[in-house]
């Protein structure tokens, strides 16, 4: 029997009982493992690969080996050893199908070497059967460290996220203010150069150009192009050189043919193709600094969406304004949202500033939208999230409400429990609505339910219109509290 490409050979008992991983094994385990493993011998070169099925449990009896992993296109050493009794390969077999069973490393040997190789289904049973409490054990610890390096994970992602938001704010923000106040000075300038049309009448026309241009307002497509003609035809009529290139610019600032006859009325022939000439690159001017000018002041709205929803650079609490704090998370999470989603927002904008840490509400903003989005979207076929505030007594009400297929009630009961998820494998961390339940529950003294029914699922968040500092407020409720509590489900 061979395993990953090795040179069998005969087994000795002694020679395991001499391995740490076997020197506790009564001889009649010794003698299971010799008969259902074997000794396999490599030379130099590789052993098996990472991502490829686990099939063996390799023990190094002696030689020299090399565990390396697939990191940025390049394999990344992360151990070598030669002492006898370290192993590799399908160590978590005992798992079962509860994680993938992959080579989570590959393996070679830099000298000719021999191993102890038990197949993996061999291995699985012998655990369950010799150690059944170390199992359970065992399996505890993996995914408790799992779980923690994920959750550790996510709050260091987030913290870096907001890190690199804080300084791309800053350094975005500079030179995008700087540029709308030289889209305005420019504007200025260009507003008082004098014009070629010679004359009080062509000069109040000329200006009439530019306001029209500066309002924005231009025909729809159809007038657009029997505009653009008609001016085509006027100024052909008249000698005008390239007189259908100077016609889109006129008509995008909402000048029409009867406008061009008063131009002519009020200038010398012989100065008429010059003065269009003129108002044509004034209005191409004017059109092009609204352009410069509405792109900039997207990019401060988005700043300061960002500066909003970071909230890095304001004392963590503090009064605030939880409308602010919806738009710039639903303005940060707009690319998320897409075409098939519908926004509403349904505001009570006579509800008073709370007292509040408005990062961290930001981040139930941020999970509550996130999963109303994955809820629309699971069902294909688009759909509604309405943001509701309202004033509930002495709390306010922030209710995130989605078209989606609802959450069974079987489930219901274990939404904010950590590590619950209904995502598929890789899409979710089952970390949000616990997050979110802490933030509410601890920090703010509030608290956080869900009713749903088919097409109709409302995450409602509720906090105190009048309280202390949460940050000098104990916290009322530890973890373990904390999942005891009533979660307000129905």
């Amino acid at each position: 029997m061979t395993g990953d490409g090795g040179t069998p050979s005969g087994c000795d008992p002694q020679e395991l009982r001499s391995l740490f991983l076997f020197e506790k094994l009564t001889p009649d385990q010794l003698a299971r493992l010799c008969r259902e493993g074997h000794v396999e011998r490599f030379p130099a070169g590789p052993v098996y690969r990472e991502g490829d099925p686990a099939a063996q449990l390799y023990v190094l009896l002696d030689g020299t080996v090399v565990l390396s992993r697939h990191v940025g296109g390049q394999d990344v050493e992360v151990t070598r050893a030669s002492a006898p009794g370290v192993y590799a390969g399908a160590f978590q077999a005992y798992l079962g199908d509860q994680v993938p069973q992959v080579y989570n490393n590959s393996m070679r040997v830099t000298e000719p070497s021999r191993f102890f190789a038990l197949p993996a289904g061999t291995f699985a049973a012998i655990m369950h059967e010799w150690f059944p409490m170390a199992v359970h054990l065992l399996e505890g610890l993996f995914f408790g460290a799992k779980s923690t390096q994920e959750a550790i994970g996510q709050r260091e992602r987030l913290l870096a996220l907001g890190s690199l938001a804080a300084g791309l704010t800053h350094e975005l923000g500079n030179p995008a203010a700087a540029a709308v106040r030289a889209t305005a000075a420019l504007r200025e300038l260009a507003g008082r150069t004098p014009g070629a049309t010679g004359g009080s009448e062509a000069d109040r026309l000329r200006e009439e150009a530019l306001a029209r241009a500066r309002t924005g307002i231009s025909p729809g497509p159809v007038e657009a192009a029997d505009r653009e003609d008609a001016i085509t035809d006027r100024l052909t009529d008249r000698g005008v050189a390239e007189a259908w290139e100077l016609a889109p610019a006129l008509v995008q600032a909402g000048l029409d043919a009867d406008w061009l006859d008063r131009l002519a009325a009020a200038t010398p022939e012989d100065e008429f193709g010059a003065a269009v000439l003129g108002v044509s690159h004034a209005v191409e001017t004017e059109l092009l600094l609204a352009e410069i000018e509405d792109a900039t002041r997207r990019v401060l709205d988005l700043v300061g969406a960002a500066r909003q929803y970071t909230q890095l650079d304001r004392a963590p609490y503090q009064v605030t304004d939880v409308h602010e704090l919806l738009d710039s998370t639903l303005q940060m999470l707009s690319r998320r949202l897409g075409a098939g989603i519908t926004v509403v927002r349904d505001y009570d904008r006579s509800l008073p500033r709370i007292s509040a840490l408005p990062g961290e509400l930001n981040q139930v903003w941020t999970n509550l939208i996130d999963n109303a989005a994955w809820a629309i979207d699971s069902t294909g076929a688009g759909g509604t999230l309405t943001v509701r505030t309202a004033r509930e007594g002495d709390r306010m009400l922030v209710e995130f409400r989605d078209t989606g297929p609802g959450v069974a009630p079987e489930i219901r009961e274990r939404l904010f429990d950590p590590f619950f998820t209904t995502k598929p494998v890789g899409e979710g961390t089952g970390l949000g609505l616990d997050i979110s339940w802490r933030i509410v529950v601890d920090h703010h003294h509030g608290d956080l339910r869900v009713e749903s029914v088919p097409g109709d699922t409302r995450f409602q968040v509720r906090l105190p219109l009048d309280s202390d500092s949460p940050a000098a407020a104990s916290t009322h409720e530890s973890s373990h509290e904390k999942l005891s509590h009533e979660k307000e489900l129905p």
